[in-house]
């Protein structure tokens, strides 16, 4: 597929005022979550709601980072979803589920995200 990066905005689910964009974060089907920079959810007043959740990096290593609600937008798509509290040397990355609650697919030839279309529904 190739790898890509977008911008997003990310907001406080509380203070929609407190908000902060992130210029370049890589789009990462194969990520459940999306990964924020610590700093910036702090500085934006996201709370750690979970703590100490375990991932598995793309090396194998096991790892340990807290968990927060954040809203997440892309031009006029947005979705409230968890966010990780990445620290130094981790990637920031655009999660597969945020993808799914923006409703927004990979356009793998033109490497770049696009409208998923109608919902589906039961």
């Amino acid at each position: 597929m190739g790898t890509f990066y977008t911008k997003c905005k990310i907001e406080n689910a509380v203070d929609r005022k407190r908000s902060a964009v992130l210029s370049r974060i890589l789009v990462d089907t194969g990520s459940e979550y999306t990964w924020v920079p610590a700093t910036t959810l702090e500085r934006i007043g996201i709370d750690r709601e979970k703590k100490d959740v375990a991932f598995v990096m793309a090396n194998g290593q096991q790892v340990t980072r807290s968990v927060g609600f954040a809203i997440i937008r892309l031009d006029k798509h947005f979705t409230v979803d968890e966010v990780v509290f990445a620290e130094k040397g981790d990637l920031l990355l655009l999660g597969a589920r945020s993808l799914e609650g923006l409703n927004l697919t990979v356009d793998a030839r033109r490497k770049k995200l696009v409208a998923a279309g109608p919902l589906p529904a039961a």
